[in-house]
């Protein structure tokens, strides 16, 4: 520390007042500018208003355009299957050319289901005669189907109706969820492999509605993209598969590429609370998006596009 013992050693300079009495003068000034800067500030407290007044406002005028970014890209047929092509093209491009229930069940699982079992959730409610009533419907897509209690349900509507030519699309994994064999512990599991699919078609087959009724055992995402693409549309889409946020949002968006004009596309669970309302957020953010409204049948959500 050679230069410390410099400053502070024996020979000490004579202090030069001009210098100080400059260093003062400087001192003085900086903190009257600053105070009064300070007082502008407090005299007018709407000054700022203007500038953040525009910026809500920019930011309402390009929320649309906003929202684009997250709309599922329409990568669709140009022309839409005829209604009559729909099941057998499922069949054929989806199964070889047979239907999954022929020769069902297979003798490796036949001891492994139960002749029905038709557990759901809200699956009978009185929305489902509503909506077939109304819209009469040749093409159902259902998005989670668990063990077909809706399913069913929906089947012997349309039956009841005279709409025997209904189709219905069944969307779900049947992997269920993890922890799901703690409520369902009848459903066998094999290496892994849960008994879902087999369920429902057996409860399929019981209730005699396969020949309306068609599983695809794929994810939401990837299946209701490949429908568009294959030209796949319906008058009638339920949603009732995952309910975070990014699943129903991700959901909602590619079913309604598929929703024929003046199509209805509803869904379960309006009023449950898990997820900050989940649903309820991704429902009207996406009628927001699309200009719909969003109506209300028991525990249902229900969006009209006519």
């Amino acid at each position: 520390m050679k230069d410390g013992k410099t400053l502070h050693g024996s020979n000490k300079q004579p202090v030069n007042s001009t210098a100080i009495y400059t260093l003062l003068i400087l001192l003085s000034f900086y903190i009257g500018y600053f105070y009064a800067a300070d007082d502008n500030n407090n005299n007018h407290p709407d000054s700022q208003l203007p500038t953040t007044t525009t910026t809500a406002t920019t930011a309402a005028m390009t929320l649309p355009a906003e929202l684009d970014n997250f709309r599922a890209s329409p990568n669709c047929a140009a022309n839409p299957l005829p209604t009559r092509q729909i099941r057998q093209t499922l069949i054929d491009r989806v199964y070889g050319g047979t239907s999954p229930f022929h020769d069902f069940p297979p003798p490796h699982v036949a001891g492994s289901l139960r002749h029905k079992s038709l557990k759901g959730w809200g699956s009978t409610t009185p929305v489902f005669r509503h909506l077939i009533e109304e819209v009469r419907p040749e093409v159902i897509i259902e998005v989670g189907t668990f063990l077909g209690a809706s399913t069913v349900h929906m089947a012997k509507l349309a039956r009841e109706l005279g709409l025997d030519d209904t189709v219905i699309l069944c969307i779900d994994d049947f992997r269920g969820w993890a922890g799901f064999r703690e409520e369902f512990p009848f459903i066998k599991q094999v290496n892994g492999d849960v008994m879902l699919l087999y369920q429902f078609m057996q409860n399929a087959v019981y209730t005699n509605v396969t020949g309306s009724v068609l599983p695809l055992p794929f994810s939401a995402g990837s299946t209701l993209s490949v429908l568009c693409e294959w030209g796949v549309t319906a008058d009638l889409i339920e949603i009732d598969a995952g309910h975070e946020f990014t699943s129903i949002w991700s959901d909602l968006n590619r079913a309604y590429r598929l929703l024929r004009p003046g199509g209805v596309m509803f869904g379960h669970d309006y009023f449950m609370v898990g997820d900050r309302r989940s649903v309820r957020r991704a429902v009207h953010l996406f009628a927001q998006m699309y200009g719909h409204t969003v109506q209300i049948d028991g525990q249902h959500w229900v969006l009209r596009t006519s």
